[in-house]
């Protein structure tokens, strides 16, 4: 009977303990988000594109704090944490870049408290799953926290988008090779790491998209989100950082609604966005060819400015 009684009462114990493990989990996003005032979104092509960045800067805004904090994303296309480069990538002219090439410097130039990352659909470099692959993709990661952390602020990691195999097929399945990177990056929220799932809810949303469409995709090229697919990724942002109204909108335009925002907000948002992310980009310096060059920073904080001065008066004017 005391052997029942102390079983029953570990159980309750580590039952206790998951919970709160799980609870933890859940607000350590929040509470890093309501902390920040320098936002820093590193990630590859998906990222650089910064749909999904806008409309997570979009809701920020709908929040209507007393002080918004400053949204800045250097994603760049093609980058790795992995540090692996398919051969012939981009017809054999450059290799993948590597973000720790240069994350010391758009660190130290973006000074952020709060950096959202986003890799692994390009980590993997397209071929079937491998554990040495996985390895440079963890010790990558691990590279990634440290700086990050080593500079003072703290970082959220979001698992890689969905890879659409129907649209791109190969003879093997490249989204079951991220479900194992998403799978890694998941269990290290066990040793205190911040990670928002977007993988599983990103791959579940294709699938039942599917029982009525079969041919429905969010990447018509299996890799690069159309603006369905930005959308799922921010919703999944949202999710993480504890509003579920929003994640719960369908559209943009829904969650324009939900927080009484202007159509006019978002094009401003998008501009503001790809003004600073050039300037960052540019300020910092990176290795990948064909990006275009953004302006001076000084420069680039002006205009920012007047873009901030037109958007103030419409974060007043709900609608009706």
């Amino acid at each position: 009977m005391k052997n029942r009684i102390l079983i029953a009462s570990m159980f309750c114990a580590l039952l206790s303990n998951n919970t709160l493990l799980t609870v933890a989990q859940e607000t350590a996003p929040q509470k890093a988000l309501q902390q920040a005032n320098r936002i820093l979104f590193l990630g590859d092509s998906i990222t650089y594109a910064g749909q999904y960045v806008a409309y997570f800067e979009t809701w920020l805004l709908g929040q209507r704090k007393a002080k918004t904090p400053a949204v800045i994303n250097a994603g760049l296309p093609s980058e790795t944490v992995s540090g692996l480069s398919e051969e012939g990538h981009a017809g054999g002219k450059f290799p993948r870049p590597d973000l720790a090439e240069r994350l010391e410097r758009v660190l130290k130039t973006t000074q952020p408290d709060l950096v959202i990352a986003c890799y692994g659909i390009n980590c993997a470099i397209y071929q079937p799953f491998a554990e040495e692959r996985l390895a440079k993709y963890q010790a990558g990661m691990k590279h990634l926290k440290t700086l990050v952390e080593k500079h003072g602020g703290q970082l959220i990691l979001v698992t890689p988008p969905f890879y659409d195999d129907q649209q791109s097929p190969k003879a093997f399945s490249y989204n079951e090779v991220l479900d194992r990177y998403s799978q890694w990056l998941v269990a290290q929220r066990a040793a205190g790491w911040m990670v928002i799932d977007l993988h599983t809810s990103m791959t579940r949303a294709v699938q039942q998209h599917r029982q009525t469409d079969p041919k429905f995709t969010f990447q018509r090229d299996g890799v690069h989100p159309n603006s369905e697919g930005h959308w799922a990724m921010a919703q999944q942002l949202f999710a993480g950082f504890g509003d579920e109204k929003a994640a719960a909108c369908a559209t943009p335009d829904e969650l324009l609604q939900l927080q009484q925002l202007p159509a006019e907000v978002l094009p401003l948002v998008q501009q503001r966005m790809s003004l600073l992310r050039n300037a960052y980009l540019t300020a910092s310096g990176h290795q990948r060819p064909g990006i275009a060059a953004g302006l001076p920073l000084p420069e680039a904080e002006t205009k920012s400015q007047e873009i901030t001065a037109k958007i103030a008066p419409l974060l007043r004017a709900k609608q009706p």
